[in-house]
Order: C-alpha cells, then structure tokens, then sequence
C-alpha cells in the first residue's frame, strides 16, 4: 500500500517500534509514543537546500509537544509502517511546508538519538537524516501552521556557527546533525 499525504493526514499516524538492533517490532499511534519512556522508534529529519546552497530552518509550532518554539532542521517525521523512508521524506514536507524535492540522497543512515525536554517528554529514535534540493527554488514555503511558526533561508556555515555558539535555541537532534554533519565537511 502506498501512502500519500491525504490518506495519512485522515488517519492517525502511527510510528514504526524498533528493536535495539534497529529491526521493525510493530507499531503503535503516534499521539501514544512520545512520553516519559518513549521506545524506540523510526523517524527522518530532513535538509533542504536552495539553489543558493542556504539550508531552510524552520521554528517548530508552539503547540508542538516536544521542543515546542525552537528552531531545527527543515522537518522531521516518522515513516508509516511499509513507507519507505524517502516516501516519507516528500510526504512530510508537502504537509509541513508545501514544497517538492530533488536530489533527495540519506547522509548519515544511520543517526539515533535519545533526548528529553523539559516537560519530561523523551524523543528515543532511530532517525536517518536526509539532505535535498528544492524542486522549485524561488518558491518560498507554504508553513503549515501547526507544525511551522516560522522558517528562515541561511547559509550553512552561519548556521554551524549558530548551533555552536547557542545550542539551547535549536532542537537537540538540529544540534547533534549539523555538528556532525559539519565535521563530514
């Protein structure tokens, strides 16, 4: 069954349960898994680039109930059961932010972390991070307001300095990405 972002966004979504050595051991809602002892589960995070080569950050919506306000990487998201994961890469950002991709490519396949907020909520993912093009590079983004409060075009070394220097702006995956992501360089 393939998905498209009308059917996931009538349904609930569900996220894809990981056992330690990474293999799929079922599912479950999304609304039930982010808590206190989240289990590990897949997700994505996403880098989209213009033509400019400025990586698109976006500021997650105040109503979001992990880090909500803060600033990360273009979009994250989790791949429904039997999706692929670039499926769900161009699925996501057609809900969150309107945009098409090209030159989707995985850069860090395999990146997991574990993080909590301070509401006490733990993030517990397995969540390869994708780098990408806009299809459409004068388009700016159409943010769906309740996952996007606000987005901003910047140059990647501005950001790196940015997550360097004011780690506490920037959601805690956003930091441990891009500061990976910059020693690859």
């Amino acid at each position: 069954m393939r998905l498209t972002s009308a059917s996931v966004a009538t349904a609930e979504e569900r996220v894809v349960l990981l056992a330690d050595h990474g293999g799929a051991i079922g599912t479950r809602l999304k609304s039930e898994v982010h808590g206190l002892r989240t289990p590990l589960h897949l997700a994505f995070s996403l880098y989209l680039f213009d033509a400019d080569d400025r990586l698109l950050l976006t500021r997650r919506a105040l109503t979001k109930r992990t880090w909500p306000g803060v600033w990360t990487n273009t979009c994250c998201g989790h791949p429904q059961p039997d999706e692929a994961p670039e499926d769900a890469v161009r699925r996501r950002i057609d809900q969150e932010l309107g945009l098409e991709l090209t030159d989707l490519e995985c850069v860090l396949p395999d990146f997991a972390y574990t993080a909590v907020d301070a509401s006490g909520v733990m993030e517990n993912e397995v969540c390869p991070v994708f780098r990408a093009r806009t299809m459409h590079p004068s388009a700016n983004p159409a943010a769906n307001a309740a996952e996007v409060m606000d987005w901003k075009w910047g140059q990647w070394q501005d950001i790196v300095t940015a997550v360097e220097a004011t780690p506490y702006v920037f959601s805690p995956w956003a930091v441990l990405q891009v500061t990976e992501l910059a020693a690859r360089s």
